[in-house]
C-alpha cells in the first residue's frame, strides 16, 4: 500500500467507502450486514488500507455502527476515519453540527473523528456559522481535520475564505463526484482545490460499477436495485458507452481489470485517495494492485477523448426537502 497526506492525516491511497455497509433496506437494498462488513474491513486492514469514509446518513446510522465495531480489531491511531454531516435536521447549523458529531462519535464508538466532511452546501445556514462550528470541533479535539463534498467551486471558495478571514480551521479535503464518466468538476472546483492545497478524495471513482464491466447493465444485486446509480448515469448512457468500451480495451491490453484502469486514471489526474465502495474483499485487492499500474499520456488522452459535457450530478442548486437521504433517484 502507498500512503499520502490529507492535512495532518497520513492516509492510504485507497479509501474504503462505507456506504456499502449497513442494514439493508434502511437506505439501499445491497448493503453488507455486520458480519460481512467485518470481513471486508479486516481484509482492507490486511492490505494496509487505513482510510475509511462513512456518513451519519448512511443506512440510518448503521454504517457508522458496523464500521466502528469492525475497526476495533486495531488500535484507534492506526486508522483514519471520515464521516459526514448535512442530511440531518438543521443541516449545517451550529446546533446541528454540535448534535450530529456526538451521534457519529457514539455510533463509531470513538472519542474523536479524523476527518469531518460537510456532505453538501447548506443554502439556509450562514457560511460563517458553519465554519466557526467546525473550527470549534477541531479546537475541542473531537475532530482532527475538516473537508467538504460535492458543491460548486464558488461555494467551496467562499467557505474556505471565511475560514481564512477569521483564522478558523481550513478545509483539507474535497470529496467530490469524479470519474471517467463524470468530469464536470475539472472546470472550477478541482483547480480551486489544487490552488488551496486541498486533497481530492472522490466518491464513485468506478461510476457505480459502469467502469468495472464491459456491459452497461450488471447482474449484481446493486446493479439491479441501485436506483440512485441509475439516476446518476443512465441519462448519458449513449455518450458514455464509448468511454466504457475504451476502458475495457485498455484493460485487455494491460491484462488487468477494468476497475484498475479507471483507478489508475484517477491517480494520474492527481487524486489523493479515491473512495472504493467494496461489497467484496476481492475488489479491494484489485484496487490495491492498481497502484502499480501506470497509464501513458497517450492512453489517458484516449480514455478522455470521447467525453462531452454532462448535467451536474453532485452539487445541489438548493437544499432538498428535509429528510431527503437519496438524491438523483431514478423513478
Amino acid at each position: 500500500m502507498k500512503y499520502t497526506n490529507i492535512g495532518p492525516l497520513k492516509v492510504s491511497q485507497v479509501c474504503v467507502g462505507a456506504m456499502s455497509f449497513g442494514q439493508a433496506g434502511t437506505m439501499h437494498d445491497w448493503t453488507l450486514d455486520e458480519t460481512a462488513t467485518q470481513k471486508v474491513v479486516s481484509h482492507a486492514l490486511s492490505l494496509g488500507i487505513n482510510f475509511f469514509d462513512t456518513a451519519n446518513s448512511y443506512s440510518k446510522g448503521t454504517s457508522e455502527e458496523y464500521l466502528g465495531k469492525a475497526l476495533k480489531q486495531v488500535p484507534r491511531d492506526q486508522v483514519v476515519i471520515a464521516s459526514k454531516v448535512y442530511f440531518n435536521e438543521g443541516r449545517l447549523s451550529a446546533k446541528a453540527i454540535a448534535r450530529e458529531i456526538e451521534g457519529t462519535l457514539k455510533r463509531l464508538d470513538t472519542d474523536y473523528l479524523d476527518l469531518y466532511i460537510i456532505h453538501r452546501f447548506d443554502y439556509e445556514t450562514p457560511i460563517e456559522e458553519t465554519m466557526e462550528a467546525l473550527d470549534r470541533l477541531v479546537k475541542s479535539g473531537k475532530v482532527r481535520a475538516i473537508g467538504a463534498s460535492a458543491m460548486y467551486g464558488y461555494q467551496f471558495m467562499a467557505m474556505q475564505q471565511a475560514a481564512i478571514d477569521h483564522n478558523w480551521t481550513r478545509f483539507s479535503a474535497m470529496e467530490n463526484h469524479y470519474n471517467l464518466l463524470y468530469r464536470e468538476d475539472e472546470r472550477e472546483l478541482m483547480p480551486i482545490c489544487r490552488r488551496e492545497d486541498v486533497a481530492l478524495m472522490p466518491y464513485s471513482p468506478l461510476a457505480a460499477g459502469h467502469l468495472a464491466r464491459p456491459t452497461w447493465d450488471g447482474t449484481s444485486l446493486r446493479a439491479k436495485t441501485d436506483r440512485v446509480a441509475m439516476g446518476k448515469y443512465d441519462g448519458m448512457k449513449a455518450a458514455d458507452e464509448e468511454i466504457v468500451r475504451r476502458v475495457h480495451e485498455l484493460s485487455l491490453k494491460h491484462q488487468v481489470k477494468m476497475s484498475q484502469i479507471a483507478l489508475a486514471w484517477q491517480w494520474a489526474k492527481g487524486i489523493v485517495s479515491p473512495i472504493v465502495g467494496a461489497t467484496k474483499a476481492a475488489y479491494l485487492d484489485d484496487a490495491a494492485h492498481a497502484l502499480d499500474l501506470v497509464l501513458s499520456d497517450e492512453e489517458i488522452a484516449y480514455l478522455e477523448e470521447p467525453y462531452i459535457p454532462h448535467p451536474i450530478i453532485g452539487a445541489l442548486s438548493e437544499n432538498p426537502p428535509q429528510g431527503t437521504v437519496l438524491l438523483n433517484v431514478k423513478k
